[in-house]
């Protein structure tokens, strides 16, 4: 690669070669994308991603703190939902003391994880604007794919609770409402890191 840009060969004659000698289009993209795209003789290699300590302590403390909020945001809607639309046949009131510690634990959760999160958040997108580089941290991608892993299947294991419910013709206001928390808080996630995934590979 670096020998065939040295002698002069255009990226696109380079690129045909590399295919019919069985490089899939993928690869071709990025053993190219390791070199910038310059008029200098010579073949100037881009920066490459390094993974550090540090980088990687900061974001698997921000995706945690995703998951804290994610979870005890859902709880909360649960308890609020059962507060308000009690179950008669539930054994114990939602006033009773093991419900208003829950409401007391997801509050106090939400109360540290959610600005930790937000602080996080605008620490990396800082770093991100000062290093453009760190925004394809192989941690981050790694990290991004998993929370779209857990939202995408929240959300057909919540469509699938959904359905049968319906079918059973036991579906409920109570268990409609819960569904929509988890489908918002889901596909919150989901949409916001795909449209950032999206935009990570389009200024790659």
């Amino acid at each position: 690669m670096h020998q065939s840009l040295a002698s002069g060969h255009s990226r696109q004659n380079t690129a045909q070669a590399l295919v019919a000698a069985g490089w899939s289009e993928a690869q071709v993209r990025g053993a190219l994308g390791a070199y910038a795209d310059s008029d200098f003789p010579v073949p100037v290699p881009r920066p490459r991603v390094s993974v550090s300590a540090r980088e990687t302590f900061v974001y698997l403390l921000t995706f945690s703190a995703l998951y804290v909020v994610a979870f005890h945001l859902c709880a909360l809607w649960f308890d609020l939902i059962g507060f308000y639309l009690p179950d008669a046949i539930e054994e114990y009131p939602y006033w009773s003391g093991g419900v208003d510690d829950s409401l007391r634990s997801s509050v106090a959760a939400l109360a540290v994880a959610f600005p930790l999160f937000a602080w996080l958040c605008h620490r990396i997108d800082a770093d991100v604007r000062r290093n453009p580089g760190h925004r394809l941290s192989p941690v981050r991608r790694w990290l991004t794919y998993l929370t779209l892993f857990l939202a995408a299947a929240a959300l057909i294991c919540d469509a699938s609770a959904l359905l049968y419910h319906w079918l059973g013709g036991e579906l409920s206001l109570r268990f409609g409402l819960k569904a929509l928390a988890v489908a918002a808080i889901a596909g919150s996630a989901f949409g916001y890191y795909m449209r950032d995934l999206q935009r990570e590979e389009t200024q790659a």
